[in-house]
Protein backbone atom coordinates (compact mmCIF):
# COMPACT_ATOMS: atom_id res chain seq x y z
CA UNK A 1 0.00 0.00 0.00
CA UNK A 2 2.86 2.41 0.87
CA UNK A 3 4.61 1.86 -2.46
CA UNK A 4 1.34 2.51 -4.30
CA UNK A 5 0.99 5.87 -2.50
CA UNK A 6 4.56 6.81 -3.40
CA UNK A 7 3.97 5.95 -7.07
CA UNK A 8 0.69 7.86 -7.05
CA UNK A 9 2.41 10.86 -5.43
CA UNK A 10 5.17 10.78 -8.08
CA UNK A 11 2.58 10.62 -10.87
CA UNK A 12 0.68 13.58 -9.38
CA UNK A 13 3.93 15.57 -9.00
CA UNK A 14 4.94 14.78 -12.61
CA UNK A 15 1.49 15.78 -13.84
CA UNK A 16 1.56 19.06 -11.91
CA UNK A 17 5.06 19.74 -13.19
CA UNK A 18 3.88 19.13 -16.79
CA UNK A 19 0.87 21.41 -16.32
CA UNK A 20 3.12 24.10 -14.86
CA UNK A 21 5.50 23.99 -17.83
CA UNK A 22 2.59 23.91 -20.30
CA UNK A 23 1.04 26.99 -18.64
CA UNK A 24 4.40 28.80 -18.75
CA UNK A 25 4.72 28.05 -22.47
CA UNK A 26 1.19 29.34 -23.10
CA UNK A 27 1.99 32.49 -21.13
CA UNK A 28 5.18 33.07 -23.12
CA UNK A 29 3.42 32.47 -26.44
CA UNK A 30 0.79 35.03 -25.45
CA UNK A 31 3.46 37.51 -24.39
CA UNK A 32 5.20 37.13 -27.77
CA UNK A 33 1.89 37.71 -29.58
CA UNK A 34 1.19 40.77 -27.43
CA UNK A 35 4.68 42.13 -28.06
CA UNK A 36 4.26 41.64 -31.81
CA UNK A 37 0.99 43.53 -31.61
CA UNK A 38 2.88 46.41 -29.96
CA UNK A 39 5.36 46.50 -32.84
CA UNK A 40 2.50 46.53 -35.33
CA UNK A 41 0.90 49.52 -33.57
CA UNK A 42 4.15 51.48 -33.83
CA UNK A 43 4.72 50.45 -37.45
CA UNK A 44 1.18 51.57 -38.34
CA UNK A 45 1.87 54.97 -36.79
CA UNK A 46 4.97 55.26 -38.95
CA UNK A 47 3.11 54.09 -42.05
CA UNK A 48 0.41 56.70 -41.39
CA UNK A 49 2.99 59.49 -41.00
CA UNK A 50 4.95 58.75 -44.17
CA UNK A 51 2.42 60.12 -46.72
CA UNK A 52 2.42 63.48 -44.90
CA UNK A 53 6.21 63.53 -44.90
CA UNK A 54 6.35 62.67 -48.61
CA UNK A 55 3.81 65.36 -49.50
CA UNK A 56 5.69 67.99 -47.54
CA UNK A 57 8.99 67.16 -49.23
CA UNK A 58 7.25 66.86 -52.61
CA UNK A 59 6.14 70.48 -52.34
CA UNK A 60 9.78 71.58 -52.35
CA UNK A 61 11.50 68.89 -54.40
CA UNK A 62 9.18 68.22 -57.31
CA UNK A 63 11.91 66.69 -59.51
CA UNK A 64 12.62 63.85 -57.02
CA UNK A 65 9.78 61.70 -58.37
CA UNK A 66 11.79 58.46 -58.19
CA UNK A 67 12.47 58.93 -54.47
CA UNK A 68 8.79 59.58 -53.73
CA UNK A 69 7.73 56.51 -55.68
CA UNK A 70 10.25 54.33 -53.83
CA UNK A 71 9.01 55.54 -50.44
CA UNK A 72 5.39 55.04 -51.45
CA UNK A 73 6.07 51.53 -52.80
CA UNK A 74 8.16 50.57 -49.77
CA UNK A 75 5.37 51.77 -47.47
CA UNK A 76 2.77 49.76 -49.40
CA UNK A 77 4.97 46.64 -49.21
CA UNK A 78 5.51 47.12 -45.48
CA UNK A 79 1.78 47.48 -44.85
CA UNK A 80 1.07 44.24 -46.76
CA UNK A 81 3.79 42.09 -45.19
CA UNK A 82 2.38 38.96 -43.63
CA UNK A 83 4.91 37.18 -41.48
CA UNK A 84 7.81 38.36 -39.35
CA UNK A 85 10.55 37.75 -41.93
CA UNK A 86 8.67 39.53 -44.73
CA UNK A 87 7.77 42.37 -42.34
CA UNK A 88 11.42 42.65 -41.36
CA UNK A 89 12.55 42.83 -45.01
CA UNK A 90 9.82 45.30 -45.95
CA UNK A 91 10.59 47.57 -43.00
CA UNK A 92 14.30 47.52 -43.84
CA UNK A 93 13.44 48.60 -47.41
CA UNK A 94 11.20 51.32 -46.01
CA UNK A 95 13.99 52.51 -43.71
CA UNK A 96 16.33 52.80 -46.71
CA UNK A 97 13.70 54.72 -48.70
CA UNK A 98 13.09 57.09 -45.78
CA UNK A 99 16.82 57.73 -45.46
CA UNK A 100 16.88 58.69 -49.17
CA UNK A 101 13.85 60.94 -48.68
CA UNK A 102 15.43 62.71 -45.73
CA UNK A 103 18.67 63.09 -47.72
CA UNK A 104 16.66 64.84 -50.43
CA UNK A 105 15.18 67.12 -47.78
CA UNK A 106 18.70 68.08 -46.66
CA UNK A 107 19.26 69.68 -50.07
CA UNK A 108 16.49 72.25 -49.50
CA UNK A 109 17.23 74.76 -46.72
CA UNK A 110 13.74 76.27 -46.93
CA UNK A 111 12.23 72.82 -46.42
CA UNK A 112 14.43 72.16 -43.40
CA UNK A 113 13.08 75.38 -41.90
CA UNK A 114 9.43 74.52 -42.67
CA UNK A 115 7.52 74.09 -39.39
CA UNK A 116 5.32 71.29 -40.72
CA UNK A 117 8.36 69.36 -41.94
CA UNK A 118 10.10 69.83 -38.60
CA UNK A 119 7.05 68.53 -36.73
CA UNK A 120 6.82 65.52 -39.02
CA UNK A 121 10.52 64.82 -38.53
CA UNK A 122 10.08 65.03 -34.75
CA UNK A 123 7.10 62.69 -34.88
CA UNK A 124 9.06 60.25 -37.02
CA UNK A 125 11.93 60.36 -34.54
CA UNK A 126 9.59 59.61 -31.62
CA UNK A 127 7.93 56.77 -33.53
CA UNK A 128 11.31 55.28 -34.48
CA UNK A 129 12.27 55.33 -30.80
CA UNK A 130 8.98 53.65 -29.87
CA UNK A 131 9.52 51.00 -32.55
CA UNK A 132 12.97 50.31 -31.09
CA UNK A 133 11.50 49.90 -27.60
CA UNK A 134 8.74 47.63 -28.88
CA UNK A 135 11.24 45.58 -30.86
CA UNK A 136 13.45 45.13 -27.80
CA UNK A 137 10.47 43.99 -25.71
CA UNK A 138 9.34 41.59 -28.45
CA UNK A 139 12.82 40.13 -28.91
CA UNK A 140 13.15 39.73 -25.13
CA UNK A 141 9.93 37.73 -24.90
CA UNK A 142 10.96 35.67 -27.93
CA UNK A 143 14.32 34.96 -26.30
CA UNK A 144 12.64 33.81 -23.08
CA UNK A 145 10.15 31.62 -24.93
CA UNK A 146 12.84 30.07 -27.13
CA UNK A 147 15.03 29.31 -24.10
CA UNK A 148 12.16 27.48 -22.39
CA UNK A 149 11.40 25.54 -25.58
CA UNK A 150 15.06 24.52 -25.95
CA UNK A 151 15.75 23.75 -22.28
CA UNK A 152 15.46 20.34 -20.73
CA UNK A 153 13.04 19.14 -19.40
CA UNK A 154 10.57 21.75 -20.66
CA UNK A 155 11.49 20.85 -24.25
CA UNK A 156 9.66 17.55 -23.70
CA UNK A 157 6.37 19.31 -22.94
CA UNK A 158 7.01 21.86 -25.75
CA UNK A 159 7.50 19.01 -28.20
CA UNK A 160 4.44 17.11 -27.02
CA UNK A 161 2.20 20.15 -27.56
CA UNK A 162 3.91 21.50 -30.72
CA UNK A 163 5.22 24.74 -29.26
CA UNK A 164 7.59 26.25 -31.79
CA UNK A 165 10.33 28.80 -31.47
CA UNK A 166 9.53 32.35 -32.56
CA UNK A 167 11.64 34.49 -34.86
CA UNK A 168 13.44 37.61 -33.71
CA UNK A 169 12.53 40.91 -35.37
CA UNK A 170 15.54 42.92 -36.48
CA UNK A 171 15.49 46.21 -38.33
CA UNK A 172 18.65 47.31 -40.04
CA UNK A 173 19.34 50.96 -39.51
CA UNK A 174 22.08 51.98 -41.91
CA UNK A 175 22.71 55.17 -39.92
CA UNK A 176 23.58 53.11 -36.84
CA UNK A 177 26.16 51.11 -38.80
CA UNK A 178 28.09 54.17 -39.93
CA UNK A 179 31.16 55.14 -38.01
CA UNK A 180 30.56 58.53 -36.41
CA UNK A 181 32.81 61.31 -37.69
CA UNK A 182 34.42 63.46 -35.07
CA UNK A 183 35.90 66.75 -36.17
CA UNK A 184 37.82 69.21 -34.06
Amino acid sequence: MGILLVILALVVIALLWGVSIYNRLVKLRTMVEEAWSGINVQLKKRHDLIPNLVETVKGYATHEKDTFERVTQARANAMQAGDIKSQEAAENNLNAALIRLLAVAEQYPELKANQNFLQLQDQLSVIESDIEKSRRYYNGTVREKNIVIDSFPSNIIAGMFNFTKSLFFELDNEAEKEVPRIQF
